[in-house]
């Protein structure tokens, strides 16, 4: 085994984007074993650092045109930003934010999509020590007023679009209302953030923050009730060193390409923090429509060396034919189940081997199929060496390989672990119920391998009970996608007078597929004769679509309600 400290761990990519030995190597100790996997990390850090200082103007000083970040929209309009640019924008951007009186601690919200200023601000936030909410610009006015209620951001940048700047203004009625920017166009009622930073002065002194304050707010997409607004501090962005070197395999003077726009976690997971880290420049693509071929042209065009999206993007990908993408060396994927045939097909077309993740908006990288390590299909890797992950029974007990139990944290050296949130936005309770016995739980249900590989159970919140087994829907959903006629599938439980609650699946069907009692028999033969019995589909309908949250995820506790609903109808 070789141990390798604070020095240069590889051998960095010379050419287009230019690269030096990457700035993460001042704040981690990498033990590596002779497979070249990662096998433990120590991640330190000084009292007050702060990702604008310390990243963006360290890499800009030491290579001011070292490659940050592309950007292209789908009218062909496209950016090539260095460090240096993003450390002057980000200046510019910070000096507007404290001439309108936004100060250290304040909350700003930004629903800015996939504009480039979002790489701007974000930084600039960071940099006087304000707390940024990053939001989907596709919240609805009362989704927006949820936010403001719950958080009182002193500001709120969003993208111009009519239908953003519209729900924002309904939602400020009758409310203090926060200052209004808009970036690029003018909008009534909007400052122009774009414009106001012209002329700004691209030099600030640093502004004094600790390690522990307050630097992110996210909302849950809220699967199983009200978003909860999750805060993470500063040093959060150095737990997205695994992230990204270790899971989305991003390098040193690379291209890594995260679909997710930026007002969801995953942009903090795929679009910033760790690839700057690491010395990789950021894919931005501004699209509003998924295709999949184009997807495929920007990787080719621009040459993306690593690229992460959730298995949606996949299985379409896969059934779309995927064209040949060279550039591409690594491909990542989490935030539901991927099927094995999507693993499989997608490694037969490209010779690339998927690489599933695990995380929450509470956390970072959980567990992975890293670099170095066999990926296997299905499971959701190891755990993470920045994290002591166990899982254990509702006594606390830990389970037996093969048993499922909750995925639970431990603190390190009696501290909260790096990446770990600080705390739910005014729910202390909250906190401490997550927190009880002095570990992180999850709510997530997962068995272990004897290899060591996490396999993704259920949320606790969907376990069936029938006929007294407790039963997860993924591993009944892993099934039904097999079917040529399922496109998406979600499983739940409902009320059954015999076994307590039945299992129901809510399908939607392929293009060319029409729902019938024959097809009904032939996808409930199909998949029962894969199940044990008290497993078994019991009852299928077919819909046209699913409910979601905003965040792409199927709202479970939503078919729950409409069945509850039904079955009160029916007494």
């Amino acid at each position: 085994m070789n141990i390798l400290g604070l020095i240069e761990l590889h051998q960095p990519q010379d050419g287009y984007f230019g690269a030096i030995m990457s700035i993460y190597q001042k704040f981690a100790h990498e033990e590596i074993d002779e497979n070249g996997a990662l096998v433990s990390i120590d991640i330190t850090w000084p009292d007050n650092f702060n990702f604008a200082y310390d990243v963006v103007d360290e890499t800009a000083r030491e290579t001011p045109d070292k490659l940050a970040l592309v950007w292209r929209n789908t009218e062909g309009e496209e950016h090539f930003f260095t460090f240096e640019d993003i450390r002057r924008e980000s200046v510019k951007a910070a000096n507007v934010f404290l001439n309108a009186g936004i100060k250290k601690g304040d909350k700003v919200m930004v629903a800015l999509k996939r504009h480039y200023e979002y790489w701007f601000i974000a930084v600039a936030l960071c940099r006087i020590g304000a707390v940024m909410i990053p939001v989907t610009h596709m919240l609805t006015a009362s989704d927006f007023a949820y936010r403001f209620d719950a958080a009182r951001p002193a500001a709120i940048i969003v993208t111009p679009q009519s239908g953003v700047t519209d729900c924002v203004l309904e939602a400020v009625k009758g409310r203090e209302c926060p200052i209004l920017w808009t970036v690029q166009q003018d909008r009534d009622h909007f400052r122009n953030l774009s414009a106001e930073m012209q002329g700004q002065s691209d030099q600030l002194e640093r502004i004094q923050t600790k390690a522990e304050d307050p630097m992110l707010l996210y909302f849950t997409s809220g699967t199983t009730g009200y978003p909860k607004g999750v805060i993470h501090d500063f040093t959060y962005p150095l737990s997205h060193i695994v992230t990204a070197r270790w899971w989305q395999q991003a390098e040193d003077g690379g291209l890594h390409f995260t679909v997710a726009e930026t007002g969801w976690a995953k942009a903090s997971w795929g679009k910033i923090y760790g690839q700057w880290l690491t010395g990789c420049a950021v894919m931005a693509f501004d699209f509003d429509n998924f295709e999949p071929k184009q997807l495929a042209s920007i990787i080719n065009q621009y040459k993306v060396t690593s690229f992460c999206a959730p298995p949606t993007v996949y299985r379409y990908l896969v059934r779309k034919g995927v064209p040949d993408m060279p550039s591409l060396k690594s491909a990542a994927t989490a935030g539901e189940f991927l099927s094995p045939d999507i693993f499989h097909k997608f490694q037969e077309r490209t010779g690339l081997i998927l690489h599933e993740g695990y995380g929450q908006t509470e956390t970072s990288l959980v567990a992975a199929n890293y670099k170095g390590q066999k990926a296997v299909d299905g499971s959701m890797g190891r755990p993470s060496p920045l994290y002591d992950v166990r899982l254990v029974n509702s006594d606390g007990s830990p389970t037996e390989p093969g048993e499922i139990g909750e995925i639970v944290i431990l603190p390190k050296n009696g501290k909260k672990p790096l990446g770990i949130f600080a705390g739910y936005l005014d729910n202390p309770d909250l906190y401490a119920h997550v927190w009880r016995g002095g570990v992180y739980h999850t709510g997530d249900a997962a068995w272990q391998d004897e290899n060591g590989c996490l396999w993704f159970h259920s949320r606790f919140d969907d376990i069936i009970k029938s006929g007294g087994f407790r039963i997860g829907p993924y591993e009944i959903e892993n099934i039904l996608i097999n079917h040529p006629a399922v496109f998406e599938c979600s499983v739940v439980g409902v009320e059954d007078p015999l076994r307590g609650q039945a299992i129901k699946a809510f399908i939607v069907l392929e293009k060319g597929y029409e729902g019938s009692r024959e097809l009904e028999k032939e996808i409930r033969d199909f998949c029962n004769s894969k199940l044990a019995e008290y497993k078994w589909i019991r009852l299928i309908e077919f819909v046209d679509e699913l409910p979601k949250t905003i965040s792409g995820k199927i709202r479970k506790a939503r078919l729950r309600e409409q069945e509850a609903e039904k079955t009160e109808e029916r007494k």
